[in-house]
């Protein structure tokens, strides 16, 4: 008898492997691409996804076989993150064919749910093409692109664990989803006009819906005569206007309570920005990538030369004071027909797209929830029947020094996992209560969650409960233990004391956590040390006082405070937080300057008040000892003249930053009115330094004087700063034989201070670690909190 074919029958010659991949490899086209590539090595075998990846058994010739598990790796899908691939050796069981089989349903959940990805190439080229089917089916979306996380409800990833489960595939569709060869080969969210969703335009009461083509055409008609727009994106509702029309832009901000904080902006293109900011290879890449981010770009302090006539230009008010332009790409279908295909009547070619919610509240995502919640901001509603099954606003980052940097870690981010040093108990961190993100941890995987919001606002602490809980149902990580922030009053902690369930709650102080979160992302393993600069706006100190300018010397374990800023009273709260000259008149009076008439706090500081404060500074009544950093560039903001009220968080300090870029930081040594901070020696052994302010105050006083003008302050300023963390860092590497530096806290999200000081400090032979996939600001924090919870018991510091 002639022996069969490896490929279709058991045979001496034939090998039988069941592999395993595990990473980012559901939704994002693996089965697909296996299918492909065991056919083309004549294998045959079958491919499923399970709780734990990519299962598939393969059998043929050990050659072939051999060549498609490393196929696997370096052929890999582009969306495709694949961590392991685990083989085992089983017995070739024969038979013809490979067949993508039907998902185990009792599986535990511990595979890698991928984040949603703009819209491809291909695909954008189908909506404008009017000979295809889907010629400007809003919905469009393949393997490679589309929603992925926003939509899931549950594991392994098939259409029926989506919201798109609601919606039978048509006949086309489906044939377009069983075979092989289509580019919708088992693509979970496969959608076409004949088969849903629907977009519909929703506007007052009696008035009949647009659907839609039409429903397009009359949302960027509306926009186009200043309208303001509700827009149902991926993971929430964005407000739309406009970005050339001022008195658009003014009316959303009235309607939305913005203030001053900048808006968001969408372009169609990269060149539709050119003109307006400065945009390297790395800005690029940063906007066209998959993940489509909001990227803060340098604004240009002159018009481009060769602006194009036709360049669109925002209004005024988008962005005042800032010294970057928030922009974003399209990422999804609806957002390019909002934009206009090549075909298409004129409309507004940049959009204010900000989330859709009101100051402090979290972003809407329901259809019922957006027609109540933005009843007063919208004047029509262009929306969906597809469910947004977990709310994700839009991730935000920059590019320093030639790296990209995230400040808010969302859309395009979440869910990926965090690779951990060391592997870690199944534990919860819960965050802080500004940009709440929490963290999930089991293994060596970290899962870090999409940006949260405020924990001030109730809607946002039911937001963070069911966040919480499905992340756990995604993840399989089922919490032993829960760490969360020092601060007694923080509602995150409450909220780990109360569900901890008997479960051990570790408290972790603030700057602790920061810096153990910088260590955490480049992997420093248990046992190692560094010096920790943490510079933000507050965060509770052992002492009871406000800390926010502090130098460390800590591991996951511990922490030394080596170094400080000053203390000065913090004059009745959030009130001077607001009200950044109150700031600047503490700092005088704490440097013993007097407040003369001339100086711009106290003009800017009303009579009245100015008597109260002065009482409340020499009584101490409620003036809590601060830190802190971010008050430090606050009260300077104030002095220069820049900033004397702030309408939104580091209003004050990002002015100041936008000062300091209209000039140039001088070089040390360079400078021979430079400022610079007194470092006192401790009063007592063992105690931390203390980093005098006041000659850095008294110069930007005598600059006042002599007429300087702020940018040139704000550049002194900035160079300060960054000696200080110079020479406290030297101070520590000679005390305690230390050479790596991690920078972080929100102060760290100023580009001109990192850049300083990444730059000062490799000068004199440290090592730097700065935050890049994670935020210094406090939308890291819960990554720190369980690098200190999980690895600090193991010999962290």
């Amino acid at each position: 008898m002639t022996p069969a074919s490896p490929t279709t029958a058991a045979g001496p010659e034939a090998e039988r492997r069941r592999v395993t991949v595990r990473g980012v490899v559901q939704g994002v086209g693996f089965r697909p691409f296996v299918h492909t590539l065991a056919t083309s090595l004549e294998l045959s075998g079958h491919v499923a996804n399970t709780g734990d990846g990519v299962v598939a058994e393969v059998e043929g010739a050990p050659a072939a076989v051999a060549r498609f598990c490393e196929r696997l790796v370096s052929d890999a899908p582009p969306l495709a993150l694949v961590e392991r691939v685990d083989q085992v050796a089983i017995a070739p069981t024969g038979g013809a064919g490979f067949a993508i089989g039907p998902s185990p349903r009792t599986a535990p959940a511990r595979t890698l749910v991928p984040p949603d990805t703009a819209t491809c190439a291909d695909c954008l080229a189908e909506l404008a093409d009017p000979g295809d089917r889907r010629h400007r089916h809003p919905f469009i979306t393949c393997t490679n692109c589309g929603p992925r996380y926003t939509i899931v409800t549950g594991l392994p990833y098939d259409r029926e664990h989506t919201t798109m489960a609601r919606f039978p595939m048509c006949a086309d569709c489906a044939r377009e989803y069983t075979d092989p060869g289509d580019r919708r080969f088992h693509a979970q969210p496969v959608a076409c006009p004949a088969c849903g969703p629907r977009l519909v335009l929703l506007t007052g009461p009696g008035d009949a819906p647009a659907t839609g083509g039409a429903a397009v055409a009359a949302a960027r008609r509306l926009l186009a005569a200043g309208g303001l727009l509700a827009v149902k994106g991926l993971g929430g509702y964005h407000l739309a206007c406009d970005a050339a029309n001022a008195a658009a832009v003014a009316e959303l901000r009235r309607r939305k309570e913005r203030g001053g904080k900048p808006f968001a902006l969408m372009a169609r293109t990269p060149e539709d920005v050119a003109h307006l900011v400065h945009l390297g290879p790395e800005e690029r890449r940063a906007l066209t990538g998959a993940a489509r981010p909001i990227v803060l770009l340098r604004r240009r302090r002159t018009p481009a030369v060769r602006a194009p006539g036709d360049a669109p230009e925002p209004a005024g008010g988008v962005a005042p004071g800032s010294p970057d332009l928030g922009v974003m790409l399209p990422y999804t279908p609806v957002h390019h027909l909002l934009l206009g295909l090549p075909d298409d009547p004129p409309g507004p070619r940049l959009l204010v797209m900000t989330s859709g919610n009101l100051a402090g509240e979290p972003i809407v995502t329901g259809d019922r929830e957006a027609l109540d919640r933005l009843g007063g901001l919208a004047d029509a509603w262009l929306t969906h029947d597809r469910p947004i099954q977990v709310p994700c606003d839009d991730s935000v980052v920059r590019v320093v020094d030639g790296q990209e940097t995230v400040l808010r870690r969302s859309r395009g981010h979440a869910p990926l996992p965090v690779e951990l040093p060391a592997p870690v108990a199944p534990t919860l961190a819960v965050g802080g209560d500004l940009k709440n993100a929490f963290c999930l941890a089991a293994g060596e995987r970290a899962w870090l969650s999409a940006h949260v919001g405020d924990m001030d606002d109730l809607g946002t602490q039911r937001v963070f409960e069911g966040a919480e809980a499905a992340l756990e149902d995604l993840t399989g990580v089922r919490p032993a233990a829960l760490a969360a922030d020092l601060h007694p009053a923080y509602r995150s902690a409450r909220w780990s004391v109360r569900h901890a369930a008997g479960r051990p709650v570790t408290r972790v102080q603030h700057h602790h956590a920061h810096i153990a979160s910088a260590m955490a992302e480049h992997r420093l393993p248990p046992g190692s040390r560094v010096i920790g600069v943490a510079f933000d706006g507050t965060g509770y100190g052992t002492d009871g006082a406000v800390w926010g300018g502090e130098f460390l010397i800590a591991g996951y374990g511990g922490f030394t405070r080596h170094a400080h800023l000053g203390y000065v009273p913090l004059p009745g709260g959030d009130t001077a937080v607001r009200r950044p000259y109150r700031m600047a008149l503490a700092h005088l009076r704490a440097a013993g300057i007097p407040w003369d008439a001339d100086l711009p706090p106290v003009a800017a500081c009303p009579p009245g008040e100015l008597k109260l404060l002065a009482r409340q500074l020499e009584r101490g009544v409620a003036c809590v000892p601060t830190s802190s950093m971010g008050r430090l560039f606050d009260a300077v903001s104030a002095l220069a003249g820049v900033c004397q009220s702030a309408g939104y968080e580091a209003q004050a300090a990002i002015e100041l930053e936008a000062a300091a870029c209209d000039g140039a930081l001088p070089e040390p040594g360079a400078d021979a009115d430079a400022y610079a901070f007194a470092l006192r020696p401790a009063h007592r052994e063992g105690d931390a330094l203390t980093a005098d302010p006041g000659p850095v105050l008294a110069a930007v006083v005598r600059d006042l004087r002599a007429a300087a003008p702020p940018r040139l302050i704000a550049a002194r300023f900035h160079a300060a700063v960054a000696e200080l963390v110079r020479a406290a860092c030297r101070a520590a590497r000679e005390r305690y034989r230390l050479r790596t530096v991690a920078l972080s806290g929100g102060v760290f999200a100023n580009a001109v201070l990192s850049s300083a000081c990444a730059q000062r400090l490799a000068q004199d032979g440290f090592t730097v670690l700065r935050h890049r996939r994670i935020p210094p600001n406090d939308g890291g924090l819960a990554l720190g909190q369980l690098a200190v919870a999980a690895l600090g018991p193991t010999g962290g510091g």
